[in-house]
């Protein structure tokens, strides 16, 4: 303000992140690297990872490669370069050269000579290569349909089919409600979420959810909770602290969407809490909650503001005003609640370390319904996303932290 004009930063001012990475501000940048890497952990629950990412090149390339392992069910490789990505994603500096690398876990012969290449030549040929590979183009298109796996995309692979217009062109093919309504509304659905949308879509969800449950809580969970700008879908997670209500929340709910029309497609899935076996031993397990998937319309006045007017519709039924949006909802029993929220806000890696930290650091079975100490052999209860870290004996890392 003294100078009237913006001036350059000095190191006087930066803040270190000390609890992740101890450097001091006088270190340079070679040794900060090198000294950050001895504390690098193999969990991506014991690293601070945000949305900056300062090696986003070779986090691109590592993805594109673990996407067309995940593609061919290739898995070993598939979770190794997922692995490398979600290091290489905690690291407060940039890899310029092969050193940097020194100290830092998951980092195999493999991955070592992507990293070579893109810091001698700017880019991974091999990652280019998937890129232009049919195969691989062919999936990716039609995994971006809603309702459509890597089953369904290796089955119209093998029939022929290349593009989506082929696949709707069949007259024979036999599509599910999931993948009709994924047609129906492609254009909306890829197009992506954003934080305004998230917003909107919010208000809608806890309306409908508190006119049934007023006391019940409503958390916006997955991407949108760590902090991302846009996503996919947006998930939300629902219980309430009284009775157990909870169970007829999201049958009411999909009864008012459907008067108010704002329900697109629905997929209920009633919860199987009772015949499960808790906490599951796989790292990867389905939750046993019920659960809704949908298609929401949103209209576009209500991203900006909460009023909606559905008056003036038919006098322009021929211009759309609304946008198709994906929405999850999630039912937990309050007790329940902690566990589904860290299950629920992820990211992927970070779940996945999490259970695997659990199992193999700490003697312990965690899913998004318990912890189970396998030595004491108990459950250990917790209301708070903290406290299930406590039990870890982890540190605490906030939602924004956890995009591994």
């Amino acid at each position: 303000m003294e100078a009237g004009k913006p001036v350059d930063s000095e190191k006087k001012h930066r803040l270190m992140v000390q609890q992740a990475y101890p450097a001091t501000l006088d270190t340079p940048e070679s040794e900060a690297s090198s000294f950050v890497a001895g504390t690098v952990s193999q969990y991506a629950c014991q690293r601070r990872t945000t949305l900056n990412n300062c090696n986003k090149k070779f986090t691109d390339a590592f993805e594109i490669l673990a996407e067309n392992y995940e593609f061919r069910e290739n898995e070993v490789p598939c979770l190794a370069f997922m692995r490398a990505a979600s290091v290489l994603k905690c690291l407060p500096f940039t890899i310029v050269r092969m050193g940097d690398l020194e100290g830092l876990p998951c980092l195999g012969g493999e991955i070592r000579n992507v990293i070579e290449e893109i810091t001698e030549e700017g880019e991974s040929s091999r990652a280019k290569d998937v890129l232009t590979d049919e195969r691989y183009q062919s999936f990716k298109l039609f995994i971006s349909v809603f309702g459509v796996g890597l089953k369904t995309s290796e089955k119209w692979y093998r029939m022929g089919f290349r593009i989506l217009e082929e696949v709707k062109a069949d007259k024979t093919l036999k599509l599910s409600r999931m993948q009709k309504a994924g047609f129906l509304y492609y254009e909306d659905l890829v197009s992506g979420v954003s934080k305004a949308e998230a917003d909107a879509v919010s208000l809608i969800v806890k309306d409908a959810v508190r006119t049934f449950l007023p006391d019940a809580l409503v958390t916006i969970t997955g991407g949108f909770r760590r902090g991302k700008k846009i996503g996919h879908d947006v998930d939300f997670l629902i219980t309430s602290p009284g009775l157990r209500q909870e169970e007829e929340v999201l049958h009411k709910v999909i009864d008012l969407w459907k008067k108010q029309g704002l329900l697109l497609y629905y997929d209920l899935v009633e919860s199987t809490l009772e015949q499960a076996k808790l906490p599951s031993r796989k790292v990867d397990a389905f939750d046993h909650f019920q659960k809704c998937f949908a298609i929401l319309k949103l209209h576009q006045q209500r991203v900006d503001t909460r009023s909606c007017d559905t008056s003036k519709e038919s006098d322009k039924a021929e211009v759309k005003d609304w946008k198709a949006i994906r929405v999850d909802l999630v039912v937990s029993p309050f007790e329940q609640y902690a566990y589904a929220l860290l299950g629920w806000t992820g990211s992927r890696q970070f779940e996945r370390d999490l259970r695997r930290y659990a199992t193999h650091e700490r003697k312990m079975m965690l899913d998004n319904h318990a912890l189970y100490d396998k030595t004491k052999r108990i459950f250990l209860k917790a209301k708070s996303e903290e406290e299930i870290f406590a039990h870890l004996g982890l540190d605490y890392l906030e939602p924004w932290e956890r995009n591994a």
